[in-house]
């Protein structure tokens, strides 16, 4: 092999590893924001805490919609104070006011950064796409605890309000709701007479 040759196997072998990263560091931060709490991301539970402290934390309810995106949002309640580990159940409300049905994915953080990875969700409607019907109006629900391990953490600890904050965004209607809408909107047929 001619160094000519080697170089460019070289080369050729780092422009590999670098792309192949490149595709790898997306679930590589989605991992490591869901693992340690960076940027607000929370941790996810099967159930609630077995230990409640007699501290409270304000939680601050706070929705908001991506541009374009048709639905009316908001939370059904402003702030809710809740014992540190004690199980919160939290409501939000989705109007679809268009004559089609939309579809919607919540993506959310929680402020400031220091609480979020003690911020924990057991059951979210952001866990999956929502798809509201016209003139469709919901109540979606989301199950929470602050984690009391919340107390050790050399920041945390001073955290007295939490703010979990909640966007929605227009996604692409999954096929069955496809199908249905374009039904809904095929001229209707005469019936012929024998």
């Amino acid at each position: 092999m001619t160094p000519i040759q080697k170089t460019a196997a070289q080369l050729s072998l780092v422009a590999v590893v670098m792309v192949s990263l490149s595709f790898a560091a997306v679930p590589f931060y989605d991992w490591f924001c869901r693992v340690t709490g960076f940027a607000g991301t929370t941790s996810v539970a099967e159930q609630g805490s077995d230990t409640i402290l007699e501290r409270t934390m304000k939680i601050r309810f706070d929705a908001s919609l991506e541009r374009g995106m048709p639905w009316d949002f908001k939370p059904m309640q402003r702030t809710m104070d809740v014992r540190i580990g004690e199980t919160g159940l939290a409501f939000y409300e989705a109007y679809n006011p268009a004559d089609h049905p939309v579809a919607g994915q919540a993506s959310y953080n929680v402020t400031p950064d220091t609480a979020g990875g003690y911020f924990t969700k057991i059951a979210c409607f952001c866990f999956t796409m929502q798809v509201l019907q016209p003139g469709e109006r919901v109540q979606m629900p989301v199950t929470f605890f602050v984690d009391p391990e919340i107390v050790k953490d050399r920041e945390g600890k001073f955290v007295r309000e939490i703010t979990l904050s909640y966007t929605f965004h227009e996604a692409d209607l999954p096929p069955e709701f496809k199908a249905e809408e374009q039904a809904s909107l095929a001229p209707a047929t005469p019936e012929t007479v024998n």
